[in-house]
């Protein structure tokens, strides 16, 4: 079966098809080489996902410190904040910080 046996097959006449060549090499240009390409969009798409996600946690962040900063307006919560968070403290005031060990022993410690 040479050359002549395979032209002689159905499927190669359709393959050999002006038409089919063209929109065969037309459709591997747009998926592959085109500036505008298939594999480009998906990169793009996913850039698009990866940004709308940062834009959803920023907004969250956004209104947490609207929460944090409608809460320091109050005197007594922005003292009681700068007495936890800066350990400030008045004057003649002492401050004594504990701190909590852990009472777990591990294998280590025995």
């Amino acid at each position: 079966m040479g050359l002549k046996g395979i032209r002689k097959k159905k499927w190669f006449g359709v393959v050999t098809n002006m038409y089919v060549l063209v929109l065969t090499v037309f459709v591997v240009w747009m998926v592959f080489f085109d500036t505008n390409s298939l594999l480009i969009h998906w990169e793009l798409k996913k850039q698009i996902n990866n940004l709308e996600k940062q834009k959803e946690f920023l907004h969250e962040e956004i209104d947490r410190d609207k929460k944090i900063i409608e809460k320091l307006s109050d005197p007594e919560e922005l003292e009681k904040f700068a007495r936890e968070q800066y350990y400030l403290k008045k004057k003649n005031e002492e401050i004594y910080l504990i701190e909590y060990e852990d009472s777990v022993k591990t294998k280590e410690d025995e």
